[in-house]
């Protein structure tokens, strides 16, 4: 038989999954709460979560507990953004009644597929002031982005928000494979899957992950750690991650989107 097995990363307790049938993966520096899956043990990248995020319980679940005859498919998902049942997306969503509505439970319409990925969100139709705050050497390059949506694109977006020129540098580092596509896809797109949500078979999640981690470590050797701080720089190697996500399941994989929402209710 065939089930979903959910991981909700995070750093703050979360109440509001505590009576849900999901994993809480922990990755806060403090005491973990009973129950929830720590990271901090065996093989592990625990040090580095101020800058890998949720991905350092990735790295730990994928070296410790990846089990490829396992025939459960696996999630993971974050504090504040957690998957909800495809009938639930015009719903009005709470802390009384997500139990109601977060997905719990592998629906048959996934079987037809191999990955699943949380519905995208657009980058482009940026406000000009923000545009020319944050993108003004693109405008130099390429002016013709102020007026035309189509361009501001996922590099436009990473380069404005994640520190400009960084994709560049990390996309000389990625495997051979997918350089060229990946480039392409930044460059050609204007929305992506984010959160570093996915839900897939076992099989399927350590591919992913087999690619994924080597890239990271080889972009720490240009990017390091000392000099990444702030919102925009701090976590980049989960930005790095969260844009070749969406890339890769999509190349790799046949995948299918899925529903999504915010949770920001008080715990």
């Amino acid at each position: 038989m065939k089930k979903l097995e959910m991981y909700c990363v995070t750093d703050k307790i979360v109440e509001h999954l505590h009576k849900t049938n999901y994993n809480i993966g922990w990755v806060g520096k403090e005491k973990s709460p009973p129950n929830y899956v720590t990271c901090n043990s065996e093989d592990n990248i625990f040090f580095k979560e101020k800058y890998y995020s949720e991905l350092t319980f990735h790295y730990w679940y994928w070296k410790n507990r990846l089990n490829l005859e396992n025939n459960h498919w696996i999630g993971f998902c974050q504090k504040r953004r957690v998957w909800i049942k495809k009938n639930s997306i015009e719903k009005k969503i709470d802390d009384l009644n997500l139990k109601d509505h977060i997905l719990d439970d592998l629906p048959d319409e996934f079987l037809d597929y191999d990955s699943i990925l949380c519905n995208p969100i657009n980058v482009n139709n940026v406000k000009k002031s923000k545009l020319f705050k944050r993108g003004f050497r693109s405008i130099i390059k390429n002016p013709s982005i102020i007026f035309n949506v189509n361009k501001q694109n996922l590099l436009l977006h990473f380069n404005m928000h994640h520190g400009h020129g960084n994709m560049e540098k990390a996309l000389k580092l990625i495997n051979e494979e997918d350089r060229i596509d990946f480039s392409d896809y930044l460059k050609n797109s204007t929305s992506f899957n984010p959160n570093i949500m996915f839900i897939a078979k076992p099989s399927i999640a350590n591919k992913w992950f087999n690619v994924l981690f080597p890239w990271l470590f080889r972009c720490e050797k240009v990017f390091g750690f000392s000099k990444l701080s702030g919102y925009d720089t701090q976590r980049l190697y989960a930005f790095l991650a969260e844009r070749y996500l969406s890339f890769w399941f999509k190349k790799h994989t046949n995948y299918l989107n899925w529903p999504w929402t915010l949770v920001d209710f008080d715990n």
